[in-house]
């Protein structure tokens, strides 16, 4: 079953719809003992990343989640702030992320922005994928999704970028390192790519 972790700082609502019409099984998880029979996670998060990694250690869920995915190899994807936890840290905050993801958190730099709005980069922009990967089977090359963020996922290692997004400067905005996948866009905001790409995670 997929759990959804709920700490209070992601969109809930908007996935179970979706996976409610994918006729797909999920639980919203909110404490520990709802990290039972998990057999996929997903970590959505908006806002700022102190606050998202202060809220998932109140949760009293940070432990667990380190051993489902770091231990048992549960396949997990983290969603705009959620992708930004996987890093090691973040230019954004003092905090330390959850380093499942060899990378580092940066802002962009206003004076390479190619759109007169500068920051938040918000709105819809490609995603260019760099190789096959099973969560974005069945993505057209041309697929935009939804974006709001005004910083963005630098991987030390390219081999775990599997997809690209221009916004003045070329960032990862999909990652994915063994069972650990990241997307710096809203897939829930995407409509039938999002879709898409949330139900290939399910089939995972």
């Amino acid at each position: 079953m997929i759990a959804i972790i709920d700490y209070g700082v992601g969109n809930i609502r908007a996935f179970t719809n979706i996976y409610k019409k994918l006729d797909v099984h999920i639980k919203i998880a909110q404490k520990l003992e709802d990290l039972t029979e998990v057999t996929k996670i997903i970590l959505p998060g908006v806002g700022a990343f102190d606050h998202a990694m202060e809220q998932l250690e109140r949760s009293g869920m940070r432990q667990r989640l380190d051993e489902l995915v770091l231990g048992d190899h549960v396949p997990v994807v983290g969603i705009c702030v959620g992708m930004q936890m996987l890093a090691h840290s973040s230019d954004e905050g003092k905090l330390l992320g959850l380093g499942w993801i060899d990378a580092s958190v940066k802002k962009f730099d206003e004076s390479k922005i190619k759109y007169s709005t500068h920051l938040p980069h918000m709105g819809w922009n490609d995603v260019n994928p760099v190789k096959e990967n099973a969560i974005l089977t069945g993505l057209e090359k041309d697929a935009k999704f939804y974006f709001l963020h005004s910083y963005y996922f630098h991987c030390n290692d390219a081999e775990d970028i599997i997809a690209t997004t221009d916004y003045g400067i070329e960032f990862s905005c999909a990652v994915n390192k063994k069972n650990i996948y990241g997307v710096q866009f809203h897939p829930e905001k995407s409509h039938q790519y999002g879709i898409q790409l949330l139900n290939n995670f399910s089939k995972l």
